[in-house]
C-alpha cells in the first residue's frame, strides 16, 4: 500500500482500499489521483477493466470528506448498471468515511428514490435521464455540487443523451471540478470537453489484457431453459472444492440457492438485499468450507476475497468486460490454476465477443455435457474416494467384514455394489428458476456494445416481475 500512501491518500481509504483488496495503483490511478487531489480538471481516455472507478473516487471521497454537506458529487453512467456498480465500488472505498453515494436510476420505483435522497447522499451517481426527472421534480438539487463526473461520456453521447448532459452540467455552479473519462475520443466528446472543462488535464491509458492468465476460460452455448441442468451436470462432473455462480440479478440468486440446495448441494446465496450481518455470517460458512457454493450478484461480490475458489460459473453473462473481469478474477489466485465457465444464450454470443475483444483472450467454446457424462464424472469420483482411503490406510477393523463378504460373493461384483453405493446420481427434483431477458447488442457509432433488452414500463414504476440488479 505504499504507493497508494505516496500519493497522498488518507489513513480512513487506505483502510479501505486495504479491505478491499488493493495492493498498487494501476496506472491511470497513478496519474489521475493527484491531478484530481489539486482540484483540477481531468479528461482521461480508458476502456473498462483499468481501474478507473477508483481513479476518481478515491479523490472525489477526499474532497468532500471533511465537510460532507448533500450532493457535492455527481456521477453520470450510461447504464442502471454501471450506475450500481459505481456507487457499491464508492461506498466501499468510503467505508471508514460518513460519505455516502446512492445510485439514482430509470427502472426502479422514483418514490423510493425520493425517500433515499432525503437522506441526504453527498453522492449521487445517476443516468442522465432519471436524474434530469428528479431535477424537474425538484428533489435534487445541484446548487452544492462541486465535483461532476461523466463515467464512459462516449457511450452516454452514442445513447442520445447529450441535450440532458447540457442541461445537467448548465445546473451545476460554474465553480465546480470536472471529470470526463471515456474509452474513444471523437470529436464529439473534444467539443464537449472544450464547453465544459477549464484548462483540463489529459491523460490516456491504453487498453492491456486484464484477464487472468491462470484461469482457464469455457463457454456453454444454451438457452435459459436449461440453464439449470447443466449447471448441475457440471458440478457433478467437475466436482469444484470451492465454488462462485453469478447471477444477474437478486431474484435470479435467490432461486438459484433454493434450488441448488434442494437437488442436494451445499449453497448459500448473497445479494444487496440481505442485511450485512447476514452477508458476513454466509461469507464465513464459504471461507471455512461448511458450504462450498456461492451464489452471488455481482455488486454483493466486489471486493470478495476468499482463497482456494477453484471454479467461477457465469450463470448470466456479465453485462460488461470489468464485471467480467472482477467475476473471474476470484479463482486462479495463489499459483493454482482456475476454470471460469460463461452460459450464453445464442442471442447474446456478440456480447461474448465483445468482452473477447476487450480483454483480448479467447474464451473456448464447450460442447454441453449430457446427462451421462455427470454420472461418468460422479463414477470417476467415487473411485477417487475409494482410492483416497486405500491411500490413508485406515480401514484394518473392516478388513474381517470383507473377507466374509467376498466368500459368498466375488470381488467384481462387490466393487461395483461398492461403487453404486458411492456414486451420487444425477437429481431431477423440480425447481423453479424465472427466465430472464437476454442481453442484446446495440451498434454505437460503429462497435458493437451490449445493453439489456429493452422492455416498457411506466416512467414512475418499476418493471413488473424485473429482477433487483443488486
Amino acid at each position: 500500500m505504499d504507493k497508494f500512501k505516496s500519493l497522498g491518500i488518507s489513513a480512513a481509504i487506505i483502510k479501505s482500499l486495504s479491505d478491499m483488496g488493493f495492493e498498487e495503483p494501476t496506472p491511470i490511478q497513478e496519474q489521475a489521483i493527484p491531478i484530481l487531489m489539486e482540484g483540477k480538471d481531468l479528461l482521461g481516455q480508458a476502456q473498462t477493466g483499468t481501474g478507473k472507478t477508483a481513479a476518481f473516487g478515491i479523490p472525489l471521497i477526499e474532497n468532500i470528506k471533511d465537510n460532507p454537506q448533500a450532493n457535492q458529487g455527481i456521477v453520470l453512467t450510461p447504464t442502471r448498471e454501471l450506475a450500481i456498480q459505481v456507487s457499491e465500488e464508492l461506498n466501499k472505498i468510503a467505508q471508514f468515511t460518513n460519505v455516502h453515494a446512492l445510485p439514482i436510476y430509470g427502472g426502479q420505483d422514483i418514490q423510493r428514490q425520493i425517500k433515499a435522497l432525503k437522506k441526504r447522499p453527498q453522492i449521487i451517481v445517476a443516468t442522465p435521464g432519471r436524474l434530469m426527472d428528479h431535477m424537474e421534480r425538484r428533489t435534487i438539487r445541484l446548487l452544492e455540487t462541486k465535483i461532476v463526473v461523466l463515467d464512459e461520456a462516449d457511450e452516454m453521447l452514442n445513447m442520445g443523451f447529450i441535450e440532458d448532459i447540457e442541461k445537467i452540467l448548465g445546473s451545476v455552479p460554474t465553480e465546480r471540478q470536472m471529470l470526463l473519462f471515456s474509452a474513444t475520443m471523437p470529436k464529439s466528446i473534444q467539443v464537449l470537453s472544450q464547453r465544459f472543462l477549464h484548462d483540463p488535464s489529459f491523460i490516456s491509458i491504453k487498453g492491456k489484457e486484464v484477464t487472468i492468465p491462470l484461469v482457464d476460460q469455457d463457454y456453454y452455448e444454451l438457452h435459459d431453459r436449461q440453464k439449470f441442468d447443466v449447471l448441475c451436470r457440471l458440478l457433478d462432473i467437475q466436482s469444484p472444492e470451492l465454488a462462485i455462480v453469478f447471477g444477474r440479478t437478486k431474484r435470479r440468486v435467490d432461486e438459484l440457492a433454493e434450488a441448488l440446495k434442494k437437488r442436494g448441494y451445499s449453497a448459500e446465496g448473497i445479494h444487496g438485499d440481505l442485511t450485512q450481518a447476514k452477508r458476513d455470517a454466509v461469507l464465513r460458512q464459504f471461507r471455512e468450507g461448511i458450504i462450498d457454493i456461492l451464489v452471488a450478484t455481482d455488486v454483493a461480490a466486489r471486493g470478495l476475497d476468499v482463497s482456494g475458489v477453484t471454479h467461477v460459473y457465469n450463470y448470466d453473462i456479465p453485462q460488461d468486460p470489468e464485471s467480467y473481469v472482477h467475476r473471474i478474477g476470484r479463482t486462479g489466485r495463489a499459483g493454482r490454476t482456475g476454470l471460469a465457465i460463461t452460459f450464453v444464450i445464442p442471442r447474446e454470443i456478440e456480447h461474448l465477443r465483445f468482452i473477447e475483444q476487450i480483454t483480448k483472450r479467447k474464451i473456448n467454446r464447450k460442447p454441453v455435457p449430457t446427462v451421462t457424462d455427470a454420472i461418468v464424472g460422479q463414477q470417476r469420483l467415487a473411485v477417487e474416494k475409494l482410492l483416497q482411503e486405500v491411500q490413508e490406510g485406515n480401514y484394518e477393523s473392516y478388513k474381517g467384514r470383507a473377507e466374509e463378504l467376498l466368500t459368498e460373493i466375488d470381488s467384481v461384483t462387490l466393487l461395483s455394489a461398492a461403487l453404486k453405493m458411492l456414486t451420487k446420481e444425477p437429481d431431477t427434483t423440480p425447481v423453479k428458476i424465472t427466465e430472464e431477458a437476454p442481453l442484446r447488442i446495440r451498434n454505437y457509432g460503429g462497435s458493437k456494445r451490449p445493453s439489456p433488452a429493452k422492455k416498457t414500463f411506466s416512467k414512475n414504476k418499476p418493471r413488473s416481475g424485473a429482477g433487483k440488479f443488486y
